[in-house]
C-alpha cells in the first residue's frame, strides 16, 4: 500500500525531470569550471546526451541511479507497489539506454556515463572527466 495519497504521489513524481537535474548541474560546472564547453541535450544524436562536445565527438550521460538501475544501493531500490509496472519500466529504460550507447559509439562518438552516485566524490569525479576530456 502507498503511503502517500493519490493526489500527493501526484505531485511528488511531476517534480521529478529528465532535463537539469541536480547531478546534472554539477557535472556540468565541474567541466566548465575546467575550461570546456558543450552543447545541451542535442536532439540530433540518440538519446539527447546531456552534454554534447561536437569537436571532440564525445558525450556525457549524467543517469540517475534509480532511473537507470545502476547496481548501487540507490540503483537496486524498488518501489514497493506496482511491482511489475516498475520492474518493466526501468528494464525499458536499461535497455533504452544501452541501445542509444551503442548508436552514439556506432557513429563515432565516444561515450561516458556519469552516475548520480558517484557525483558524492567529487575529486575522483573532477579527475575522470578531465580524463575523459584531454583523452584523444
Amino acid at each position: 500500500m502507498d503511503k502517500l495519497t493519490k493526489a500527493e504521489r501526484s505531485v511528488l513524481m511531476s517534480r521529478v525531470r529528465s532535463k537539469d537535474t541536480t547531478p546534472e548541474l554539477i557535472v556540468r560546472s565541474m567541466i566548465h569550471r575546467m575550461g570546456f564547453r558543450f552543447r545541451l541535450h542535442s536532439k540530433e544524436l540518440p538519446g539527447s546526451p546531456d552534454l554534447v562536445f561536437a569537436r571532440r565527438r564525445k558525450v556525457v550521460l549524467v543517469h540517475g541511479c534509480f532511473w537507470h538501475g545502476h547496481n548501487c544501493r540507490a540503483g537496486r531500490n524498488r518501489p514497493v507497489t506496482r511491482k511489475s509496472y516498475w520492474e518493466a519500466k526501468l528494464a525499458g529504460n536499461r535497455k533504452r539506454d544501452r541501445l542509444n550507447s551503442a548508436r552514439l559509439r556506432r557513429d563515432g562518438w565516444i561515450v561516458l556515463t556519469v552516475w548520480e552516485c558517484q557525483i558524492r566524490e567529487s575529486d575522483r569525479l573532477a579527475q575522470r572527466l578531465k580524463s575523459f576530456m584531454e583523452s584523444t
